[in-house]
């Protein structure tokens, strides 16, 4: 369905319930969103109340990587019949039992006092987002699994998203109202009922019969490519990379989430720091440097299969399944790129840099801070803040057409430098966006309506900050989805987008003791010059592409033989 013709607004709302599979597609998007804002954002505006420090909310932000790190256990959701389950559906059984996990989730947390007991109340949280990361792959799969012409699985990613900004707003904006009037945990009890009612539409949905493939990816069995023990090899030093990496994470969050009442707790700065580096180089570079390893067999015909191989068991499936989830990708991207794989990974690492370190501390900031009410907050981050997002990736598509993919990634590489130096500007009392308020009679404006200067610098700051970032995300979105190979589409995506997760999540940890430290305008100065590298990296991409594309013209450029993994 080309893009002119998807239906948008009310026309995309009545698509969504004219058939099953749409409206399915419309729960199911909702549930992916809603935990994902329960857990994600609002938790910490709860956390911000009960007293909880930024350093401790930093590193229990942490939880996010379960959304970075969800293509690893891909595999299993993807190949593994749950028992009982299997028979209610393929996908559906999957994305049934993680709704009971995280029905079970927001029970726990409501019958937690984070305050009291911050490491049970972790603990709850953990199981919700690795339940909520699993469903959305479920959920993903079944997207595509039961496309069809009558509902393109372009009509089904519009209705997804549309569920899930409709799940935004519940988990996010109504939860904060609902606060402001009811404890916390009434409020997550109340989520978890939704998920109920979610679970009661996701056993009436239609779902696809599981294949008969005996050999998962039978291009890895055919002549040419890497030999199996070669490749299990590659998967296993790859795979030790994530598996410290991971446990690095997870034991620093329960020494941190444990200490004793009153006992210094261990430093996230000193972690970021000895530990930061190694991490993003057991799961960046470790892959790069094997998939390199990996090219060069193969382009001198080094350990590769002379003729096809033999059938192979469910057990080889899965391997099969996991190197294409975690090697293949990067190994093709590097055989098509060369050297200019480092830039790119560079950018992608370092281009969201600038706002995904301090959005977990959204929520503290307005309401303990900057002392604004809960519906204010609601009102302005989670409705008005989501119409000034949905404007940005507006002008992000508006920006691609008109002036080219390269020039609209470097303004939104930029405008977000901006936005943080707004919000530093916000945190000392906004003294330059009054100026600027009056000098456009905003403030004049806002009287009419009968509000008053300090909205009105909440507004500002946020449409500065939402359209900048609306335009980056439009902008980084589009520059991934061009960078991917056809070949390898879904799952490249997948390992190159996870990797903003992976660096955004590292910096939430330090900047939550930094704000504790240093306070809020020091640290979005600092997060604004970080922008810079994102920036360099934008410059050395639009270096690498010209060049490429004149040694193109010139008919030097070097054929790279498609990957065979």
């Amino acid at each position: 369905m080309p893009a002119s013709q998807r239906p948008k607004g009310w026309k995309l709302l009545k698509a969504a319930i004219a058939t099953r599979k749409a409206a399915t597609m419309l729960a199911f998007g909702f549930s992916s969103g809603l935990p994902f804002a329960l857990l994600i954002g609002t938790l910490n505006a709860w956390l911000g109340e009960a007293k909880i420090n930024l350093a401790t909310i930093g590193v229990l932000s942490w939880i996010g990587l379960s959304y970075a790190f969800k293509f690893l256990w891909s595999p299993i959701v993807d190949r593994l019949k749950l028992p009982l389950l299997e028979r209610i559906g393929r996908r559906k059984s999957w994305i049934l039992l993680c709704q009971v996990v995280l029905v079970a989730s927001f029970a726990g947390l409501a019958a937690t006092n984070p305050a009291a007991n911050i490491g049970t109340f972790a603990v709850f949280a953990v199981i919700g987002a690795l339940g909520s990361s699993t469903q959305d792959i479920a959920v993903d799969a079944w997207r595509i699994d039961v496309a069809d012409e009558r509902t393109t699985v372009e009509l089904l990613s519009a209705i997804y998203q549309f569920g899930y900004r409709i799940a935004s707003i519940v988990g996010g904006a109504i939860a904060l109202v609902l606060a402001a009037r009811m404890p916390w945990a009434t409020v997550y009890l109340i989520m978890g009922g939704l998920m109920v009612a979610l679970m009661l539409v996701t056993v009436q949905a239609p779902d696809t019969v599981r294949p008969d493939a005996e050999v998962l990816h039978k291009e890895l069995e055919e002549p040419g490519a890497l030999e199996p023990s070669v490749r299990g090899l590659a998967l296993a030093i790859v795979g030790l990379g994530w598996t410290w990496a991971i446990f690095s994470i997870g034991r620093f969050m329960v020494s941190m989430l444990t200490t004793a009442p009153g006992a210094k707790q261990p430093s996230v700065a000193d972690f970021t720091k000895e530990y930061g580096p190694w991490i993003i180089f057991a799961t960046v570079f470790v892959p790069l440097i094997v998939a390199a390893v990996i090219n060069w067999l193969r382009s001198h015909h080094r350990y590769v299969l002379t003729s096809s191989a033999a059938r192979q068991s469910g057990g080889r499936s899965v391997v099969n399944h996991l190197y294409v989830s975690l090697v293949a990708p990067l190994s093709e991207l590097a055989g098509r790129l060369g050297w200019g794989v480092v830039i790119v990974i560079g950018l992608i690492l370092t281009y969201t840099l600038c706002y995904n370190i301090w959005t977990a501390f959204a929520f503290p900031f307005y309401l303990d801070f900057l002392h604004y009410s809960k519906d204010e907050v609601a009102f302005a981050s989670k409705v008005f803040g989501i119409i000034m997002t949905m404007v940005g990736i507006s002008v992000g598509g508006y920006l691609f057409l008109k002036i080219g993919r390269l020039p609209t990634i470097l303004i939104g590489a930029i405008l977000p430098v901006f936005g943080n130096f707004v919000y530093a500007d916000l945190a000392e009392g906004g003294p330059n966006i009054d100026a600027v308020s009056h000098l456009f009679r905003l403030d004049v404006l806002a009287g009419l309506f009968g509000s008053d200067e300090r909205i009105v610098r909440l507004l500002m700051a946020i449409t500065m900050e939402n359209i900048s970032t609306g335009i980056a995300g439009a902008a980084f979105v589009a520059y991934i989805s061009g960078i991917v190979s056809r070949r390898f589409t879904a799952v490249q995506y997948a390992l190159l987008s996870s990797l903003t997760f992976l660096i955004g999540s590292l910096g939430r940890g330090i900047a939550g003791e930094a704000f504790d430290t240093y306070g809020y305008a020091m640290v979005f100065r600092w997060t604004a010059a970080a922008g810079a590298f994102a920036i360099l990296f934008v410059a050395l991409e639009w270096v690498r592409v010209a060049h490429e594309s004149r040694r193109a013209q010139a008919g030097t450029a070097p054929k790279v033989e498609p990957a065979k993994a």
